[in-house]
């Protein structure tokens, strides 16, 4: 049941500071001001606080409660990987390990409120530590995925000025080979078992380094989190997110979609380098007390995720409409999840006969959500309401949905246009505050009254959202954002290569996956057009990050193109899809 008074968002966060009497009692009393305290934003009676700290303000509040008796015994953080090894901290443990860090990153490295830090690791316990910390000291945290190449990275490190990068000894060699023309970098940390010439070593670092530290006072709309997003043209944009907008942002996204409370042993299997790693693995499950669950594993196999499913008290389990499709592939007859109580899923289009197979094998059903690296949950089919497969859910508070035509004006149910949300006469402080050094795609993402997210979509007469597909050309496979440009890019840097158009394909598994058109220059054109498509397909591995490469390839004599010269991608697109 819904409680609706009205509360503001610094009572709001009194509560979530103040003491009382059990960790029942306090997470209830959170949990029934939370749809009150969005409408309160909602209607523009109040501003977020002056000041927040998601470290300070939240996972050391749970600390005190932790100390007080007045938490379950669930750790906060719990890690494992295929080898056997096993990670577990307390909120008291993580506070003081990230202010460990917080102090690395101060004191060895020279950096201050406002530095932004690149670290690019896999799922490995500092991934966490440093997030953490840069909040504690106000850095501004840009996460990385371990698939990125020599060029990615050095785009990332030109234009983010970023005066630190930290990554594994995979990465480092690919980090050297870029430094000459990384003139803001000024240093470099290594999170490796051995020592490197020219690096910083975490775990040496970490050895000799005072846990104690003050955490700085950051105001709700310092940059806290950039996020790199690819776009239909040009390179990826820098999504920057605040310490208020994802910090207190995503409280309705963890108590309400992902039903979680401190008694939740929560499993994102997200990339570290993707958002939802900042959603489903730190924000979300921590706001609401739970215990974020992670198990390091290289590649996604439906067998080890299953069996720890079923061997780990694991309560609720976010993974991509992908591996879910994968596990019922697999089948999950033979397993018995005992703990697990509730799926979500987002960063795709759910199919329907999946959830339906899920359902069959697991008696449980998948919660899809929908946002964006802008945004939190913009839509979800939360716990207690009809689910309608297939479908986005509704809106969730404080965002007012809707689906808007050309110029900005609200279409009637069941009309296709724009999924949009309402940003006037109030901006929601969830919602990103802008692309950096980019005013002019940050002005692009509005049309009157609304954010326009891009994506096409229906609501229905009850309010649901249904999502038709992108209004640009971005490709979506297996949850993976990828920009057309990015690999059309890498491939014209191939001698074989003409001319290049790039766009989704339909993939049974996928959803969607990377196809290219090419123009084969006259040299190539009698080549094995076998041979030449492997060849190709290395050739993007090599130059760009490897998830980005085409599947597809289709050799043809030319593309599509307006009168003006410019590639139509729509019509490849369509014609891809079956569509006229």
């Amino acid at each position: 049941m819904r409680i609706f008074v009205k509360l503001s968002i610094p009572q709001c966060l009194r509560i979530l500071r103040s003491p009382c009497r059990s960790f029942h009692g306090y997470h209830r009393l959170l949990a029934s001001q939370i749809i009150s305290y969005y409408d309160s934003i909602n209607q523009c009676e109040n501003e977020p606080p002056e000041y927040f700290n998601f470290a300070s303000d939240v996972l050391d509040k749970w600390s005190q409660l932790e100390k007080d008796g007045r938490r379950p015994a669930n750790p906060a953080f719990w890690w494992i990987n295929d080898e056997g090894e096993e990670v577990r901290w307390s909120f008291e443990e993580l506070g003081f390990l990230s202010s460990k860090a917080a102090n690395i990153l101060s004191e060895a490295c020279g950096l201050q409120k406002g530095d932004k830090v690149i670290v690019v690791l896999p799922r490995v316990p500092e991934w966490w530590l440093l997030n953490v910390a840069c909040m504690r000291t106000g850095i501004v945290f840009i996460s990385g995925t371990s698939q990125l190449t020599a060029k990615d990275i050095l785009y990332r490190l030109q234009v983010s000025k970023a005066k630190c990068i930290i990554t594994s000894d995979t990465l480092a060699p690919a980090v050297e080979s870029v430094i000459p023309d990384c003139q803001f970098l000024k240093s470099k940390i290594i999170v490796s078992k051995g020592s490197r010439d020219g690096w910083l070593n975490l775990k040496e670092l970490f050895a000799m380094t005072s846990a104690n530290h003050k955490c700085v006072k950051t105001r709700s709309q310092d940059p806290m989190l950039v996020y790199f997003t690819s776009g239909s043209t040009g390179f990826p944009k820098m999504v920057v997110q605040s310490h208020s907008s994802y910090g207190i942002g995503f409280t309705v996204t963890g108590r309400y979609w992902m039903n979680l409370t401190p008694s939740d042993i929560m499993w994102n299997t997200s990339d570290t380098g993707w958002v939802k790693s900042a959603w489903g693995s730190v924000f979300a499950p921590w706001i609401n007390g739970s215990c974020v669950f992670i198990h390091n594993m290289p590649q996604f196999k439906p067998a080890i995720v299953a069996d720890t499913l079923s061997r780990y008290p694991i309560t609720t389990f976010c993974t991509a409409p992908t591996a879910y499709r994968m596990l019922v592939q697999h089948g999950l007859s033979s397993y018995k999840f005992m703990s697990l109580k509730h799926c979500v899923s987002g960063g795709e289009p759910l199919n329907p006969e999946v959830m339906e197979q899920w359902k069959i094998q697991t008696g449980l059903n998948i919660h899809e959500g929908y946002g964006q690296t802008e945004t939190v949950t913009i839509c979800a089919n939360v716990k207690g309401m009809k689910i309608k497969p297939g479908s986005l859910g509704k809106a969730l508070p404080p965002y007012d949905v809707q689906i808007v035509d050309d110029h900005g004006t609200i279409l009637p149910a069941g009309e296709e246009g724009d999924i949009a949300v309402r940003i006037q006469p109030k901006r929601p402080f969830c919602l990103f505050s802008q692309y950096l050094d980019n005013p002019e795609k940050t002005a692009a993402t509005v049309r009157g009254n609304f954010y326009i997210t891009g994506d096409r979509g229906i609501m229905d007469a009850e309010g649901y959202v249904w999502f038709v597909g992108r209004s640009d050309d971005i490709i979506n496979s297996s949850g993976y954002r990828i920009g057309p440009f990015e690999v059309e890019s890498a491939l014209i840097q191939h001698p074989a290569v003409s001319e290049s158009a790039v766009v989704s394909s339909p993939d049974p598994i996928r959803g969607e996956v990377v196809k290219a058109f090419i123009v084969l220059a006259p040299a190539f054109v009698s080549h094995d057009p076998e041979e030449l498509t492997r060849d190709l397909q290395q050739h993007v591995k090599n130059v760009t990050a490897p998830y980005m490469y085409p599947r597809k390839i289709e050799f043809v004599q030319a593309l599509p193109k307006t009168v003006a010269g410019k590639i139509q991608r729509k019509v490849l697109r369509n014609k891809e899809w079956g569509r006229a």
